[in-house]
């Protein structure tokens, strides 16, 4: 009786948690990726168009944990792996984000993860066009196409469960303002020609419309990205002093201002995609600017040159090959592997920097 009585509290105490305190929520089942190449793990690959990264040096340093091996080109655009296979691995997932049009993958590893990113695709159709990749409506078809090879794999309840507890990442529009905007206008770019911020307007009605589409799917957790300091990319920085284009920088800050609110009101129950959803906005500016003030602080050594090619000023692509002699040695030493993307150094830094300041809420 004495024992019972000593035990009753504890008894008590239980019932109580498990009454009142909410279940533990699921862990993230899958990393889904939607965007450019900046989280492009070699979609373009598989498709018809010279945007592409298949070849050496590309991929020279990737070797991910337990692979036995590595330094192959995959179509990733950097020197090894990208924020999203960092991203992907901190979740207790594959270490690598499986390209969705590789043929040689199966729906057993794509059930972790599918990358359905497209090198040089934007939030505008238009821009997907000027280099013949994927635009964004034809990456939501693939995802549509996906889930129902992945119900057909896992069961109706089991998919479902993949489906809704899986995150959804979006990083995009870089190439709709440098490609498009100031460089081509063609398409909506065309018709805000005089202003950078009507453009911005329409590619963020796209972005909703996207993280609506997604949810009605059954996304319930997004991280919708927003833009580097572009005006501070390699290509972009001033030829004779290498200074950034300040110009370009002012815009990618107001567009992620406009991301910012559009993610607070997607996430508010009030207004907001509901059904329990949960949206982030995604920084990149912030810890890329971070890295730029002061790279000693976070290990790089050059944050002005790609590693790749001549100068690494304008070398990305086929530009950025085999026959590129003076590529540097140590890219780990580099913000940037060629004039536009990041080594893989500035990739695990982006993705460490996510996990610790926003994507925390889902673990």
């Amino acid at each position: 009786m004495s024992a019972l009585r000593h035990s009753l509290p504890i008894i008590l105490l239980q019932l109580y948690m498990l009454c009142v305190l909410p279940p533990a929520a699921a862990k993230v089942t899958a990393l889904i990726v939607f965007g450019d190449s900046t989280v492009d793990t070699g979609n373009n690959n598989y498709i018809s168009t010279l945007v592409k990264s298949d070849f050496a040096p590309y991929g020279r340093d990737l070797r991910p944990p337990g692979s036995g091996s590595g330094g192959q080109p995959t179509g990733r655009f950097s020197n090894g792996r990208l924020a999203v296979d960092f991203i992907s691995e901190a979740f207790g997932l594959p270490p690598l984000v499986p390209a969705y049009l590789d043929p040689n993958v199966n729906m057993s590893s794509l059930a972790t993860g599918a990358c359905f990113a497209s090198a040089g695709a934007g939030y505008d159709n238009a821009t997907s066009d000027l280099f013949s990749v994927l635009p964004l409506w034809k990456e939501l078809d693939y995802f549509k196409e996906y889930a129902a090879k992945l119900r057909s794999f896992q069961g109706e309840d089991r998919a479902q469960e993949t489906l809704s507890e899986a995150l959804y990442l979006v990083s995009m529009g870089t190439n709709d303002f440098l490609e498009n905007y100031y460089a081509v206008r063609s398409g909506h770019a065309a018709e805000y020609a005089e202003s950078a911020s009507g453009y911005a307007g329409y590619l963020l009605g796209v972005a909703e419309s996207f993280a609506r589409a997604l949810h009605a799917l059954g996304a319930r957790k997004l991280d919708l990205n927003g833009l580097p300091p572009m005006g501070c990319l390699p290509l972009e920085r001033h030829a004779a002093t290498g200074a950034c284009t300040e110009e370009y920088n002012a815009v990618a800050w107001a567009f992620n201002a406009g991301l910012r609110d559009l993610v607070a009101r997607l996430d508010d129950g009030d207004g907001g995609l509901g059904g329990g959803a949960r949206v982030v906005y995604g920084d990149v500016y912030g810890p890329v600017s971070d890295v730029l003030a002061d790279p000693a602080a976070y290990g790089f050594e050059d944050v002005a040159a790609g590693c790749c090619g001549t100068t690494g000023r304008f070398e990305m692509g086929y530009m950025c090959n085999e026959a590129s002699l003076l590529t540097c040695a140590d890219a780990g030493k580099y913000a940037f592997w060629d004039a536009i993307h990041p080594t893989e150094h500035l990739h695990r830094f982006l993705a460490d920097r996510k996990m610790n300041t926003t994507l925390y809420v889902f673990q």
